[in-house]
């Protein structure tokens, strides 16, 4: 499922495809992804409008419609953004399609069918419909922010991480990368991590989700030192040499090394 640095990355690809030109149609061939809004309403608000900027919220990305709002959306697990050519054949499972007046069109891909397309005036606005935390890569999130979130919860570290209401944009993937960077075994309870912990878990979170973004950014390999290319069981740990496990927790699997995290 897309998490925080993928979103970033089709945030940037939106940045870079679809402002400043004039919206001529749209397409919702999946009218399902609507959320409070309807195909009619969504065109009434974007024809002949143009973006003129991007945001981003966790998992949400935002495109701003001036005196009007925001588009957002959701990605669900297998959604994607692709900016081609009406002439030219697009994406097979198209859950909107923006078309413009320059012959070109956006779609938002969305195969399974769980992402969302919604309309916000704000991020505060999407932020309260949601009750989503903050994003851990804004401006002014800071450790003390995260020290209160931590105070307040209870139960495994990893469940915490991926607590849309505590963090916003931390899926099962990157928590299980901040974790194992941080020393920190997944089921560790947030109620036993000291002030120093919390401190290093803090700034793990930030530098692991803007280090996955740069690599995606650059096309990059994984640093080393990484979980993500050996997130499986029985592989073999490349910070210690232990054995990856797979473990679950609240229902989600989580991979960690034993060895090292505790």
């Amino acid at each position: 499922m897309p998490e925080l640095p993928d979103v970033e990355i089709f945030r940037r690809y939106f940045q870079s495809t679809a402002l400043h030109q004039p919206v001529a149609a749209v397409q919702v061939p999946s009218p399902k992804l609507l959320r409070d809004l309807s195909a009619s309403r969504l065109g009434r608000k974007l024809h002949g409008r143009t973006f003129v900027a991007t945001s981003r919220h966790g998992k949400y990305l935002l495109a701003e419609v001036p005196g009007k709002g925001h588009l957002v959306l959701h990605f669900g697990m297998t959604g994607f953004l692709k900016y081609h050519r009406r002439a030219e054949a697009g994406p097979v499972h198209a859950a909107l399609i923006l078309e413009f007046d320059n012959g070109y069109r956006l779609v938002f891909d969305c195969q399974r069918k769980f992402g969302e397309i919604r309309w916000h005036r704000s991020v505060a606005e999407l932020r309260q419909a949601k009750e989503l935390g903050p994003d851990p890569l804004r401006d002014g999130f800071e450790g003390k922010d995260f020290r209160r979130i931590l105070r307040r919860r209870r139960g495994a570290i990893k469940s915490l991480l991926m607590n849309q209401q505590a963090l916003a944009g931390i899926g099962n993937v990157y928590s299980d990368e901040i974790l194992f960077q941080a020393g920190m075994h997944p089921r560790r309870p947030v109620s036993d991590l000291d002030e120093d912990e919390i401190r290093q878990l803090y700034g793990r979170v930030g530098s692991v989700l803007q280090q996955a973004i740069d690599c995606r950014v650059g096309e990059k390999g994984w640093p080393k030192g990484w979980l993500l290319p050996r997130r499986e069981a029985g592989e073999t740990c490349p910070r210690c040499g232990g054995t990856i496990e797979r473990l679950k927790i609240s229902g989600r699997h989580a991979y960690c090394c034993p060895e090292h995290q505790t």
